[in-house]
């Protein structure tokens, strides 16, 4: 049995981005055949604006809230994980990190403060996986490779050649890839993901099957 899982989602509760509320979001996804969403709201300027830009850990509670929404209606056949899309101070770059638990993020300090290096070793001390998210887009930077994980080379919202790009930038750096619709409305809807042979219940499970590269990339 093959199951199909979302890796990139924005929801209209937290991300200024996002259409589309967490339970129609559930909706929609189950009714495109997927097993689960991550949800990746963005953890930068987009999000936390005026007071809030510089102290985004004491806005946590918010930073989470639709994932926490989402959660509601999850289902023995449909899985909710948290995720996170962060962006450092005056840049364009986004890095996904997969495996990330909320209580985890409440204990942290401002993410935005910190750079790549600085993200990769907080991330894996923590267990967690880095990817640079849509690296082909305008106006943004490819991360040094020696700090990330992996690649999105797949991303529901970029062209064919962007896309192409950043997959060939995978192959010549050997890391790991991703796909993922980059979810704000509906007509993003199930143009990415992966699919694996395997059910996704937890970030453990998805930590592990990522590594592994047992999994196929939803391309649309």
């Amino acid at each position: 049995m093959e199951y199909k899982y979302e890796l990139h989602c924005h929801t209209n509760m937290v991300s200024q981005c996002g259409r589309v509320h967490p339970k129609d979001i559930v909706d929609m996804y189950k009714k495109q055949g997927y097993s689960g969403i991550v949800v990746t709201e963005h953890y930068s300027p987009l999000t936390f604006r005026g007071t809030k830009l510089f102290r985004p850990q004491k806005y946590i509670d918010f930073y989470i809230s639709s994932y926490e929404e989402m959660k509601k209606y999850e289902t023995e056949d449909f899985s909710v994980l948290f995720g996170m899309e962060l962006r450092h101070y005056g840049t364009g770059s986004d890095y996904l990190i997969y495996g990330v638990e909320p209580e985890w993020l409440r204990q942290q300090g401002n993410l935005m403060a910190l750079w790549e290096k600085q993200v990769y070793k907080l991330m894996h001390g923590a267990g967690y996986l880095v990817f640079q998210a849509h690296p082909f887009r305008p106006y943004i930077l490819r991360c040094n490779p020696e700090y990330i994980d992996g690649i999105e080379v797949y991303n529901g919202k970029c062209d064919a050649l962007t896309n192409f790009k950043a997959l060939q930038w995978a192959i010549k750096t050997g890391k790991l890839v991703s796909s993922g619709s980059d979810f704000h409305t509906p007509k993003h809807l199930a143009k990415g993901g992966i699919i694996t042979n395997e059910p996704i219940k937890t970030n453990a499970d998805l930590i592990r099957i990522l590594k592994s590269r047992n999994y196929k990339l939803i391309k649309k």
